[in-house]
């Protein structure tokens, strides 16, 4: 596939409308390639961010279960966070957040997919990490805004999650079921 970009729109103008640490709206003036132009084009910008396929030893699914307020509901999820300026790159962002959320570290890693939440009008990657033989290596180290239970699950009980509707993040559930056809769990 041939992935130039002649079909990339022009920005004329652009103007930001909130800038927070986990707000930031822009407003793009763009002209499509047709000539045609959308005044108020918006953009939600956002660092990059991380999840990451765990599975222990022994062939468990490390999972995390947390509430998430947009939905106002308690969830499975990955683990997973946002790429720190600090962090030199996607996978030690990943490397440090499966340890700080769960403790548990080490194992084989490498990237498994990336994926974007919404490209019409988010301008960040999710960078998705597949972490075999991970162990236990020390405690959880959550910042006071977290409260989030860790999980090992066996392939049949994440199945039943998927198929239940159970795990709601897109972006987790994409992986896990790249992951599952991959190895024929499905």
């Amino acid at each position: 596939m041939n992935e130039n970009d002649d079909r990339k729109w022009k920005v004329l103008n652009s103007r930001y409308l909130i800038k927070r640490p986990w707000l930031t709206a822009r407003c793009d003036c763009v002209e499509l390639p047709s000539g045609v132009q959308m005044p108020e084009y918006y953009v939600l910008e956002y660092p990059d961010w991380v999840n990451t396929l765990a599975i222990t030893k022994d062939g468990k699914f490390l999972m995390v279960r947390q509430y998430r307020h947009g939905i106002q509901k308690t969830c499975f999820e990955l683990c997973a966070g946002v790429c720190d300026p600090s962090d030199p790159s996607p996978m030690d962002a990943a490397k440090r957040e499966l340890l700080e959320e769960t403790g548990y570290g080490n194992g084989e890693w490498e990237l498994f997919m990336t994926e974007s939440a919404n490209t019409s009008t988010m301008n960040n990657t999710n960078y998705c990490f597949l972490a075999r033989n991970v162990e236990q290596i020390s405690s959880q180290h959550l910042e006071e805004t977290e409260d989030i239970t860790v999980h090992l699950l066996d392939v049949e009980e994440v199945k039943q999650l998927m198929l239940n509707n159970e795990i709601k993040q897109s972006l987790m559930l994409a992986p896990l079921w790249k992951y599952f056809a991959l190895n024929n769990l499905i």
